[in-house]
């Protein structure tokens, strides 16, 4: 399949106090993605989004990060794709996963929201035809405290099995850019 990935959208909150929760996972891959790649995020209020423009395997390739919180993603997301006149095949969402266990990280081409808000707004405003980096940050076994689970740290150990897996989609973001999903998914679902 050729999809070339030209926008990656890390999904979380703005404010200090959402920094480092599990639900900000997404925020911590592409602040990843940027440091690796000599970006530097600037707020713009027509987006309502920090974004940075990153070299990625000789590709200009966008990195956004919603400021509109969690539920609210999806307007900022279409307000880049249409003022670069991407298509939502080319954009990657990278987003907490509380149904895979920490150490856990999966690609997905589509498919629904899963109950996840802020994929729910995407879905709304962009469509579904986009690609997903399921972060695996698990579940806390109740689904009445899904919520203030992944509004707080994890553990230790936790961070660290996310930190892991922003570690390891990182290698794969060649094969995403040059719309090589399958090659992509292989080594990054096989590396476990």
């Amino acid at each position: 399949m050729t999809k070339p990935i030209r926008i990656i959208a890390g999904l979380g909150n703005p404010e200090d106090r959402y920094e480092r929760t599990l639900h900000n996972a997404g925020f911590w891959f592409v602040d990843a993605l940027a440091r690796k790649y000599g970006g530097n995020f600037r707020y713009e209020k027509k987006f309502d989004a920090d974004y940075c423009r990153i070299t990625l395997h000789g590709e200009a390739v966008w990195l956004i990060k919603p400021q509109s919180y969690m539920n609210h993603s999806g307007q900022p997301i279409r307000g880049l794709l249409d003022y670069y006149r991407l298509r939502t095949a080319e954009l990657l969402v990278a987003h907490d996963e509380i149904d895979l266990p920490p150490g856990t990280v999966r690609l997905k081409e589509g498919g629904g929201h899963g109950g996840h808000n802020g994929l729910r707004d995407i879905v709304r405003h962009c469509g579904a035809d986009f690609l997903r980096l399921r972060l695996g940050v698990g579940h806390p076994g109740d689904k009445d405290q899904v919520t203030n689970y992944v509004l707080k740290r994890g553990s230790n150990d936790v961070e660290t099995a996310i930190e892991r897996n922003i570690d390891d989609a990182i290698v794969v973001m060649p094969e995403l850019v040059d719309g090589d999903i399958n090659a992509a998914m292989k080594k990054l679902h096989t590396k476990e």
